[in-house]
């Protein structure tokens, strides 16, 4: 933050107010030559230029004023000649960003521009609609700048995340002189939780008590905010202590729900139940941010809990149940509490309907997410970015892309996460073609992408073997876009190569990196290794690994099964134990239905549904089929040291085997089964859903940790590499 201290330096002698004030008009005015403009919807922190007056006086009279009468004649020409009270009126009618060019160029034409209250509105409008370059245009065109337009801008910088101009502009305020308000600081903090920079912010909690403005209700609760983002929760709690309004249950309820959210924030649950037990007044944001607290921390069960206790429910704490329960990997309860909301009469808003449509997705509910969609089409709901993007990932991660498709081609607004979301659709049903396409739809429209995107494009190449594409698509990052690979990136060129049977150069590539390669770059060199059975190497991968710490339980597993498909068992078992002395649980591997409308779920050797005894029936004569095909139960991914009868018994047991025997046994004859697996399939089973989709003449949709397999006709839309 050195950056920030040197701006923030106020000048040593107050009597060159005026001198000052024109040297920092002096460098705005540079900046403005030297940078490129940023886009109205940007978030960049860096200063944003702003055209000179008469340019921007030129522009607006170019494109606005010679127009013919719009929809803005109708709100404007008066019968005499408009008036200041006429002007913010207009401003505060109008709809969109041409609409406010449109007025500000009629303030322009009848001499109105000098006004402080007028330019004051107009500020607040343009950042309003996100328009910065504009707002930065109008306040750099008035002319004596007073508190008033300052903080019009500084607010909207603030809202708008651009925070590192308003603490410029918070600075140039000082330097003219001007003295900020109740209203000027609370945003200045806000800006300096957004830069979180706390020893700044500490300095502006100075600069309020010199002012003596400190008891203001306003600035106390930004204070509180600032600190509690900034990771000083003792200081929040010493700001709150301090308020003598915390025990008035008519105005202090912002006060409390701040430092209940900053305890929550934090992990401090046992502080946050404090606190709300010691509130005045308990309102219904209360308890959702208490809730919300619970559910963010994992725990479910004490979310529920309070929820049964809440007086009075309403949509944000229904939203909030939903989503905690989706977020933390129980699908089924989300979209069972959607169902109750529903039956209560409480209408969902925009973010209920996008946290059920996140449940549908992890759990590959298509039946629930299509009634969802329905439900916004009945409702009225419009298709914002937010539903849109929501809708497109569900049903991409349902195993219906085309339909993903045909909702992205009909949401107007879209934004970069959109877009993102249509391309890793496309990449994890192995269409890589697709993806490619939509990249470039991407960059017509005028998108910049990001690093995710790029991670979306590699996955892309990857499941298809396109190792030339993928490998310039990871250049362009670096030479093109100045985005720098990150360790992911990295893992998924050596898995491409890997994949791809390039496994020296995979190595080679693994040795330039500049970075220290990790547990999972080297775990992929060795699944690729194991798949082209290339010991040697797999060995030599191991060995690195064995370098390595485990992080965390999925690669002490990794290392387990690593060592038993070499056939070390007993290193294989070393590692068991390491695993259990030091309270280490690997994820449980299930796999779910969804059979009209209801998720079933299984796991490997369940015997508990009740329609157990049926589904192992059928299950015996899918393989029986599957044998007199020529399959072979691949024992190899057995990986414990045990006879060769058991571990066909366990291959046997495999939750979406189990999972696909109780779809053949309840739905139609023809129709598609989807199966989601919350790990990688094994090679074992992958085998026999091949045999599986050709003998009962069905499309099997399997969605595991990696991609989507579709099998039809025998074959394998990735055809046998994963």
């Amino acid at each position: 933050m050195k950056s920030l201290h040197a701006l923030f330096k106020l000048p040593s002698s107050p009597t060159k107010t005026k001198t000052s004030t024109s040297s920092s008009s002096s460098t705005t005015t540079t900046a403005s030559k030297t940078r490129k403009p940023a886009t109205s919807s940007s978030s960049s922190n860096a200063p944003i230029p702003s055209p000179n007056p008469p340019e921007i006086t030129t522009k607006i009279s170019k494109t606005s004023i010679n127009k013919p009468k719009s929809s803005l004649s109708a709100l404007f020409i008066p019968p005499t000649p408009p008036t200041e009270a006429h002007f913010i009126s207009l401003i505060h009618g109008s709809k969109t960003i041409l609409q406010l060019h449109q007025i500000h160029a009629q303030i322009i034409i009848h001499k109105l521009s000098s006004s402080s209250l007028i330019t004051t509105q107009l500020i607040s409008s343009s950042s309003l609609r996100k328009s910065i370059n504009h707002s930065l245009a109008v306040f750099n065109h008035h002319k004596p700048k007073n508190l008033f337009t300052f903080n019009a801008l500084i607010r909207g910088l603030t809202t708008n995340s651009h925070f590192f101009n308003a603490i410029f502009h918070f600075r140039l305020m000082l330097r003219s002189g001007i003295k900020p308000d109740r209203l000027t600081y609370p945003f200045v903090l806000k800006s300096m939780a957004g830069l979180f920079s706390t020893e700044l912010g500490m300095a502006i909690h100075c600069m309020v008590l010199r002012c003596g403005i400190e008891l203001d209700s306003f600035v106390r609760v930004s204070l509180v905010d600032m600190y509690v983002k900034v990771e000083k929760l003792g200081s929040a709690f010493k700001v709150f202590d301090e308020s003598p309004e915390r025990f008035d249950s008519g105005s202090s309820a912002l006060l409390w729900n701040v430092l209940i959210k900053g305890c929550c924030k934090a992990g401090s649950m046992k502080k946050a139940l404090k606190l709300f037990k010691a509130m005045p007044k308990k309102e219904n944001v209360s308890w959702s941010t208490l809730i919300d607290g619970f559910a963010k921390n994992g725990d479910m069960d004490r979310a529920m809990e309070l929820f049964g206790q809440m007086p009075e429910k309403n949509v944000v704490s229904w939203t909030t149940m939903v989503d905690g329960f989706s977020r933390n990997g129980d699908s089924e309860k989300a979209l069972s509490m959607f169902s109750k909301m529903l039956e209560e009469g409480v209408r969902p808003n925009a973010f209920t309907i996008v946290s059920a449509l996140s449940a549908c997705a992890k759990i590959g509910a298509l039946e629930a997410g299509l009634r969802i969609h329905k439900y916004i089409k009945d409702n009225g709901f419009h298709l914002t970015e937010a539903l849109g993007t929501a809708l497109v990932d569900m049903y991409a991660k349902c195993g219906n892309i085309e339909s993903a498709s045909e909702v992205f081609g009909e949401t107007k607004q879209k934004s970069i996460r959109t877009w993102t979301v249509m391309i890793w659709g496309w990449a994890i049903h192995g269409r890589s073609e697709q993806a490619i396409a939509c990249f470039k739809q991407m960059m017509f429209a005028g998108i910049k992408p990001d690093e995710v995107v790029f991670l979306a494009l590699l996955t892309a190449c990857m499941h298809s073997g396109q190792v030339d594409i993928g490998l310039n698509f990871f250049d362009s990052m670096r030479l093109d876009y100045c985005i720098e690979p990150s360790m992911k990136h990295y893992t998924l060129i050596v898995d491409m190569l890997g994949r791809s049977g390039q496994l020296k150069e995979a190595l080679r590539f693994i040795e330039r990196m500049p970075m220290n390669p990790d547990f999972v770059i080297w775990g992929a060199l060795f699944c690729a290794c194991r798949a082209h059975k290339k010991t040697k190497m797999a060995k030599f991968a191991l060995n690195k690994l064995l370098k390595l710490e485990p992080t965390h339980a999925g690669n002490y597993v990794f290392l387990s099964n690593a060592y038993a498909a070499l056939g070390q068992w007993e290193d294989a078992e070393r590692v068991r134990v390491l695993m259990q002395n030091r309270g280490v649980h690997k994820n449980s591997g299930w796999s779910c239905i969804e059979v009209e409308g209801q998720v079933h779920r299984f796991v490997s050797g369940d015997h508990d549904h009740k329609d157990s005894k049926a589904i192992c029936l059928k299950l015996e004569e899918i393989m029986a089929g599957a044998v007199k095909r020529g399959y072979i139960p691949g024992t190899e991914w057995v990986l414990h040291n045990m006879e060769q009868e058991e571990k066909e018994d366990v291959l046997g047991s495999h939750g979406e085997k189990l999972a696909l025997a109780f779809a053949l046994i309840c739905t139609s004859p023809g129709m598609t089964i989807r199966i989601v697996k919350n790990l990688q399939v094994c090679g074992d089973c992958h085998s026999l859903m091949k045999h599986a989709s050709k003998i009962s003449q069905r499309e099997i949709i399997l969605r595991d940790m990696k991609r989507f397999h579709h099998f039809k006709d025998g074959s394998c839309s990735c055809r046998d590499h994963w």
